[in-house]
């Protein structure tokens, strides 16, 4: 029986990129909170982490919006911030930029991103005014060297990045074009080709593609933002499932827990209406997903 569990009533402003870390037995992720997203939040974005075996919480605050992040093999943490790919020390604050892929186009920044099984970091930009498909995707290698992939393609804003357990597709959900694409991914040489259509939410606007993850069987799961549910799509792009959120505004999800069987979802109050907000009580918390009857797999990490 599936069971939808409120962990922490943190009030993000935008909550994205768990990420659970087996060893610590503890969920990481990121609010996106501040004025940028909401000109009356006053707010410092920040990183959070909660530790599920004993109920610790602890909150790191944030120079600037991560958009998304990830573990570094030599410790620290790899992300996608509003000034480009940068470098975080979580025990001295050290905040360090590596490379800003988008140095003349001052409206953008970097937002949704994964690392692959090579340890590559890849990242998709965000127009800010959410007007203008200037945007692309980047990787990151672990040699620090940046690159775009798929320069013919643009869009608004980045979200659903994940790769399948073969390593032989890309994931990557379109926000403002109502659509989730698939890539061919060639693992050794690092490069994505063949885009293609996956899975469309065009006939559930206002609803939203958001964050996503991919189990052990391949199946894809993301976060219906302004739709209120997560959604499981099998390989050939069929629906399989559907979970209802007690929120209108999850964001993103990511497995973990014993066995990687309880998904953890994100959840955003930005955006709301003063209504909405009275009518789900919970936005911005931190939820799992048990009894759902499938696993995750680790997150890697970048390697450099």
């Amino acid at each position: 029986m599936v069971e939808i569990e409120c962990l922490w009533e943190c009030d993000d402003g935008l909550g994205e990129t768990p990420i659970w870390v087996a060893e610590e037995s503890s969920i990481y992720w990121a609010d996106h909170v501040g004025p940028s997203i909401d000109p009356t939040d006053t707010r410092t974005p920040s990183l959070r982490r909660l530790n599920i075996a004993t109920g610790a919480r602890k909150t790191w605050q944030m120079p600037e919006q991560i958009g998304s992040f990830g573990f570094r093999v030599g410790g620290g943490l790899v992300c996608g911030a509003n000034s480009g790919f940068c470098t975080i020390d979580l025990d001295t604050g050290a905040f360090e930029k590596v490379f800003d892929p988008e140095p003349r186009m001052p409206s953008t920044r970097l937002n949704d991103g994964k690392i692959d099984r090579r340890g590559r970091f890849w990242c998709g930009s965000m127009d800010s005014s959410l007007t203008d498909a200037c945007c692309h995707i980047y990787c990151l290698d672990p040699d620090l060297t940046c690159r775009k992939a798929a320069e013919d393609y643009s869009f608004i804003v980045s979200n659903g990045i994940a790769f399948d357990p073969e390593d032989t597709r890309m994931y990557f959900g379109d926000t403002f074009g109502g659509m989730i694409y698939v890539f061919d991914f060639d693992i050794d040489e690092g490069r994505v080709h063949n885009r293609r259509p996956f899975f469309s939410v065009e006939d559930r606007k206002p609803a939203i593609v958001d964050g996503a993850t991919v189990d052990a069987e391949g199946y894809y799961w993301f976060a219906l933002n302004l739709g209120g549910k997560i959604l499981r799509v099998d390989p050939k792009g069929r629906l399989d499932r559907e979970i209802d959120m007690p929120v209108r505004s999850p964001t993103c999800v990511a497995f973990g827990g014993d066995n990687y069987e309880t998904l953890f979802v994100t959840s955003q109050q930005a955006f709301l209406t003063p209504e909405e907000l009275a009518h789900h009580p919970l936005p911005g918390s931190l939820f799992a997903i048990h009894g759902l009857g499938v696993r995750g797999l680790p997150e890697p990490q970048f390697g450099a």
